[in-house]
């Protein structure tokens, strides 16, 4: 049983659980929800959701409105995402029932090859892919923008571009957000925008960080932000074109006119599966996002963990034992469609899920290095710094986008003259064979590097419906954490009964196979349920607080009912 008290910065849950009564005051802040009748834009940032419901009440649908927070968020945090990165967004019709799929995601220059970020004896070259020039990828957000809205919007593409022009120009107050405190803590993310001019003269004054409580005025990014509004192409072919492309080869990067000017955004299929009465749909490859949250899902499968209580201890086993085969079978098999044929049919299939569940011993846990890629049958014929946002309109259109530069400030680059922080998404491939990334996270072939590939990525927007109508969008940025995350709030709700504001607050888990550890935010679990975990052979972790997940859903009479991570900054607005 779960139980919210009507306060809203407290909460009680009390867990009634068969065999041993587990009794625990949660320790982490909980968030009333927002509750709304016509629309509702929820974000990492209340200015950027300020920005799309002001499309919303302009009578913008939810395509506007997401354009806006996604332009706006780009200039209110610039360390987790601009338009010098990239991301997914999938879109529901509420006419005709329809969700699609659009893949905005950074793509490798032409001039990138397999072995780039390997040294002459063939060992990775530590952060080559993380830090400056090299570890950029072309980037996607403002061609995925004008896509959606060219095809969706309604109001003028002018309108939802203007908010973001005046955020930069005009300037915010910086909050104090955890983002930047760990900025100025930091040093190895400090000393890589120290040492680019453009970057250094942006974010801080004379080489001191601005901090909370101090106005951050990005005015050649508001001068960028003018010339898309007016040719959103410019970014692409025009002069905002030649300067990214310049200051690449001035300084050793490998992007090109000719890789700007070949960017296209991609319209996928989403992946979708049943769980329970719901129809989960959410991004295909090259984001391995949607297909393991399916998967695991469809491991849980008819299980009713509702009956044992949340967070019993059997039911966080069975949902890490999961987790562990799903990461597995993404470093064997997940990457770009459009270069290694991946086996969603059959990662997705009901006798896969029963097949990897029975390899699932609900008494003691499996070390990682036991679990291996499942055998796929008939395969020769066949980021923590991230922004999430979704959207409802008064029509229950939906979008859920989730987009990124990766790392904190990318990879600390600034064109000059631009204000665009460049991404540093390159790390997102596998540098090589079996090496872990920046997020810990093992990759092989599939996600090998090659010319305009697309790096494997875990983000996990997500629309959920209900006999043909939208009952929940969700989502969240954390790099590896992205999936279960998703797959934590989705359970909260659809299997829980909780309102988003629990959903969103609660104590969450994390296991990605590799490192064979169970991730645990501090005081989120009691010292029995702790225990127990331990005795059946996890090895537990107990970290900070991760993640900034934010979402939407569509209660029983049709009303919105939206809220954000307390974690974060982010605010749902509503109308």
């Amino acid at each position: 049983m779960f139980i919210v008290a009507k306060s809203r910065r407290v909460a009680i849950a009390i867990f009634s659980l068969s065999v041993v009564c587990y009794t625990q005051a949660a320790s982490a802040t909980f968030t009333l929800p927002l509750r709304s009748k016509k629309g509702m834009v929820v974000s990492a940032h209340p200015l950027a959701s300020e920005a799309g419901l002001t499309m919303l009440r302009k009578g913008g649908n939810a395509v506007d409105a997401a354009v806006a927070t996604t332009f706006a968020i780009s200039v209110v945090e610039p360390f987790s995402a601009g338009i010098g990165g990239g991301g997914f967004l999938l879109m529901y019709s509420q006419k005709t029932g329809e969700i699609k799929a659009l893949d905005f995601r950074e793509r490798a220059p032409l001039k990138a090859t397999r072995n780039m970020y390997l040294d002459a004896q063939g060992k990775v070259r530590p952060n080559a892919s993380v830090n400056g020039y090299l570890a950029v990828a072309t980037p996607g957000t403002v061609a995925g923008m004008y896509e959606v809205h060219r095809r969706y919007g309604k109001l003028p593409w002018q309108e939802v571009v203007k908010p973001a022009i005046a955020l930069a120009k005009d300037g915010f107050i910086i909050s104090n957000v955890l983002t930047w405190r760990s900025l100025q803590e930091y040093q190895a993310r400090q000393q890589v925008i120290l040492n680019n001019p453009a970057a250094r003269d942006i974010f801080t004054r004379n080489g001191e960080f601005y901090g909370p409580g101090e106005r951050l005025v990005q005015r050649d990014l508001a001068r960028t932000l003018q010339t898309i509004a007016e040719n959103p192409q410019s970014f692409y072919t025009g002069k905002i074109a030649q300067a990214i492309a310049a200051d690449m080869a001035k300084n050793g990067g490998l992007i090109t006119l000719a890789d700007l000017q070949a960017y296209k955004p991609i319209w996928r299929t989403p992946v979708c599966g049943n769980f329970r009465v719901y129809k989960v749909c959410s991004m295909p490859p090259p984001s391995s996002g949607g297909i393991h949250l399916l998967q695991i899902l469809n491991m849980i499968g008819d299980t009713d963990l509702k009956s044992w209580g949340w967070h019993h201890p059997k039911a966080l086993h069975l949902m890490v034992e999961a987790m562990k085969i799903a990461y597995a079978d993404r470093s064997q098999y997940l990457g770009d469609p459009d270069f290694v044929k991946v086996p969603v049919q059959q990662l997705l299939s009901s006798a896969y899920a029963k097949k990897r569940r029975q390899e699932i011993n609900m008494d003691v846990a499996k070390p990682a290095t036991q679990v291996k890629p499942g055998i796929i049958p008939n395969l020769r014929n066949e980021s923590t710094q991230t922004s999430h946002l979704n959207v409802v309109d008064e029509q229950r259109n939906a979008v859920s986008l989730t987009f990124t530069v990766n790392l904190g400030f990318g990879a600390g680059v600034v064109t000059p003259g631009t204000g665009i922080v460049l991404n540093n998404e390159m790390d997102d491939f596998a540098a090589a064979p079996g090496v872990p990334n920046a997020f810990g996270l093992i990759g092989n072939e599939a996600n090998a590097i090659a010319p305009r590939k697309t790096p494997l990525s875990s983000m996990t927007p997500t629309i959920i419906t209900e006999n043909n109508r939208l009952r929940m969008a969700v989502g969240t940025p954390g790099g590896s954490t992205i999936i279960t995350q998703v797959l934590q709030i989705v359970l909260n709700v659809l299997e829980y009964n909780m309102d988003v504001g629990a959903a969103v607050s609660a104590p969450r888990i994390h296991h990605q196979w590799l490192p064979d550890e169970l991730r645990v935010e501090r005081w989120g679990l009691d010292a029995l349920t702790l225990q127990d975990l331990q005795n059946r052979g996890h090895k537990i972790k107990q970290t900070n607080p991760w993640g900034n997940a934010n979402a939407i859903a569509v209660t029983a009479d049709n009303s919105l009912e939206g809220a954000a991570d307390p974690r974060g900054e982010g605010s749902p607005r509503g109308f």
